[in-house]
């Protein structure tokens, strides 16, 4: 088990990471060393001090800018002081003594580092608890039973499969949704009368989902992205009226079918990965960044294997077996996710999704995002996956969250109906997905003015106006979806 210190060096490197790779100016240069030591507010203040150098280029002004609120963003998600957390924890773990926390904390079993001379946890750290020690399920008040959701998982998984059987085709089953969604932005987060800009995620065409129709909506849309955009999004702009929040929704129908690919690796063949579409997506990218340690793992889980389904596998069976979920501080606070996720050995769905992407890409097989949102009934949420290209089966999902979650949290079932479901979700995925994204790190259409709340996923929609981004604690979301039968 890491403790406190490792977490600490761990943030430092980021830190560091921020400026050599991002924009090495004397300013960002101390301001990092500065929120290294824990000095937020020195760090904060240099940066703003820098912001008012004269002559300073557009480019150096939005690097000024971006490392002065990410310090806010990271100070946003360490929201719990230490006897804030043992408060909230006393109510979520029947039991718990104060001496039991401070040995917790003592073994390093919450996400912490000083701030302006407070050690501060992530906001997250009572789910996490839950998630890294599922020892303490039986304690947890209110407890919280899945078992339902596993069963009617694992019955949905045979019903996709049986399906395909039947019908020769890898889609099946299609499933017609209806979906609501809304952001809503707080009363007077911006003054009245100025025009807040929004932007909503909506179903991409692809394969299997398609047949998309926009519904009524709170106000015109007053664009749309192409259906086959990486990044799709409805646009919407409103003026903000005092003392009222100011609501965006959109609804819409679309179809998605669901997936189950009969692999076989003894048909697998050689695809040219040298050039296009494949070439981009076997290559480095943001937060895709094949180090010594990531190159060595894929080439320890590959051995002497060339086979690129089996060595796919072999990366999602070793993340489901030693990549524990937890909730993620923000992306936009990290700079190399992958590496993020396997250096602490836990992430969310994205991060463990780009640690898988990364993998796959290090030994040239073509990996891809793939987000949106996970619509499996009473347990809704903004979700990430994979797509892999194996030929000549084509783009296929893997869901290395669904790996893990079978994996270690599927204790309602058999081990093997757990092993059934986790050969499932490499190569199979159920209906009730919403998908907006086929790539990450990708501009919005038309583009953001400012910086985004996300710069790396688009599922929580995106809002500005023209003093600047508004951030995720200035609004809310929510989604809502109905299926409809024939």
């Amino acid at each position: 088990m890491r403790g406190r210190k490792y977490f600490s060096l761990t943030f430092a490197a980021l830190l560091t990471l921020w400026s050599v790779s991002l924009f090495a100016s004397p300013a960002v240069e101390q301001a990092t060393a500065l929120a290294d030591k824990g000095d937020f507010k020195q760090a904060a203040s240099v940066l703003t001090a820098a912001l008012k150098t004269s002559n300073l280029s557009q480019e150096d002004r939005k690097q000024l800018e971006w490392e002065r609120d990410r310090l806010a963003r990271i100070r946003e998600d360490y929201s719990f002081t230490k006897d804030g957390l043992y408060a909230s924890l006393a109510k979520s773990v029947r039991g718990l003594t104060r001496a039991e926390f401070e040995k917790w904390v003592d073994a390093g079993w919450f996400d912490g580092r000083i701030i302006d001379g407070t050690m501060r946890y992530v906001g997250t750290s009572i789910s996490n608890l839950f998630f890294r020690h599922t020892e303490l399920k039986a304690r947890r008040t209110p407890p919280k039973d899945d078992s339902q959701e596993q069963k009617e998982r694992l019955q949905m998984v045979r019903d996709i499969i049986a399906a395909t059987k039947k019908e020769h085709s890898p889609y099946v089953l299609p499933k017609h949704l209806r979906c609501t969604m809304s952001v809503s932005v707080a009363a007077d987060a911006v003054p009245a009368g100025e025009t807040i800009r929004a932007w909503l995620p909506i179903p991409r065409n692809n394969d299997f989902q398609g047949e998309v129709k926009l519904l009524g909506s709170s106000s015109p849309v007053k664009a749309v992205a192409p259906g086959n955009s990486t990044i799709r999004s409805a646009y919407f702009e409103q003026t903000a009226q005092k003392g009222k929040k100011t609501v965006f929704s959109l609804g819409y129908e679309y179809t998605i079918h669901c997936v189950h690919f009969d692999l076989d690796p003894k048909n697998v063949q050689r695809a040219d990965i040298t050039q296009g579409e494949l070439k981009r997506f076997t290559s480095e990218a943001p937060h895709v960044v094949f180090t010594d340690k990531i190159k060595g793992l894929a080439h320890e889980l590959a051995g002497n294997e060339t086979n690129p389904l089996v060595n796919a596998k072999a990366f999602y069976d070793w993340i489901a077996g030693n990549i524990q979920y937890s909730y993620a501080r923000e992306y936009s606070t990290l700079t190399n996710i992958s590496d993020y996720c396997f250096a602490n050995r836990y992430g969310d769905c994205g991060q463990e999704a780009m640690l898988f992407i990364t993998l796959c890409r290090a030994q040239g097989i073509p990996a891809r995002w793939q987000t949106g949102w996970d619509l499996f009934p009473d347990a809704h949420d903004i979700h990430d996956w994979t797509e892999i290209y194996i030929a000549p089966y084509g783009w296929i999902p893997v869901d290395p969250w669904a790996g893990i979650y079978t994996h270690r949290y599927c204790t309602a079932v058999s081990q093997a109906e757990r092993d059934e479901l986790q050969n499932f979700y490499f190569g199979g995925l159920e209906g009730w997905r919403m998908i907006a994204n086929s790539d990450h790190s990708q501009q919005l259409d038309p583009p953001k003015q400012t910086m985004r709340s996300d710069d790396i996923d688009f599922q929580r929609g995106e809002v500005e106006w023209r003093g600047g981004n508004i951030y995720f604690p200035k609004y809310s979301y929510h989604m809502d979806v109905q299926e409809l039968k024939d």
